[in-house]
């Protein structure tokens, strides 16, 4: 028996084209807002948002459909605590032993550090795992592909829609983080992808005054 029999796909939703130009200018605008922001007010998120969150991040393709991702979602103080220590610590040594000089000119307009509050100010820290092998319905492990891209894939989905509902967002990749796996026991057959951090922005927030490349210099359209 095929244990991936085919449907008709009944999903797919088509506008007109109007509706469609018009959603996808404001898609496009709504994401233009969306920054990387370092300072949160200490404001809880009700869990229930966050699970919806990651039902959408989990909808993202994945090579051969084995997807490979696990979520960890954290608004426990004292496991926060714990990140932030853990973090921190790995953020001194890469800022004052391990990142070249290059690194470091290139972070120095961001205004970065080892000094990481968001890590306990924000409500939710979500811990992304990628996962080498899956288990298999029989309980035998099975090797996994494109776990990167489709990882990376599914984090992009994460943080759309945490932005989407309202929510402040954060990519933090302290290097190395295996200090994740072994405060979330975690498994060894998963490793640490990004910490992504999500809650309110503190009132005074500030952002690096930045600007995206424009579409010209990231796209080639041949028609």
């Amino acid at each position: 028996m095929d244990e991936h029999p085919l449907r008709r796909y009944h999903e797919y939703i088509e506008y007109p084209a109007q509706s469609m130009l018009e959603r996808a200018q404001q898609f496009g605008q709504d994401l233009q807002r969306r920054r990387s922001v370092r300072e949160y007010r200490r404001a809880p998120v009700p869990r229930q948002l966050i699970e919806h969150c990651i039902a959408a991040a989990a909808s993202a393709p994945s090579g051969a459909h084995r997807q490979p991702w696990h979520f960890v979602a954290v608004s426990n103080a004292e496991i926060k605590a714990k990140i932030r220590a853990a973090a921190e610590a790995e953020e001194r040594r890469f800022y004052n032993e391990r990142a070249p000089k290059a690194w470091l000119d290139a972070l120095a307009p961001l205004k970065t550090d080892e000094h990481k509050p968001f890590l306990d100010d924000a409500a939710w820290l979500i811990a992304v795992f990628a996962q080498r092998v899956s288990t298999q319905a029989d309980g035998s492990q099975a090797k996994n592909y494109y776990v990167p891209e489709s990882v990376g894939i599914a984090t992009g989905f994460l943080l759309a829609a945490l932005h989407s509902a309202g929510l402040a967002t954060l990519t933090h990749t302290p290097s190395p983080m295996t200090f994740l796996r072994d405060l979330l026991g975690r498994p060894t057959t998963e490793r640490a992808y990004m910490l992504v951090v999500a809650g309110y922005p503190d009132h005074a927030c500030e952002v690096p005054d930045l600007q995206r490349k424009p579409l010209h210099e990231v796209a080639d359209f041949l028609e």
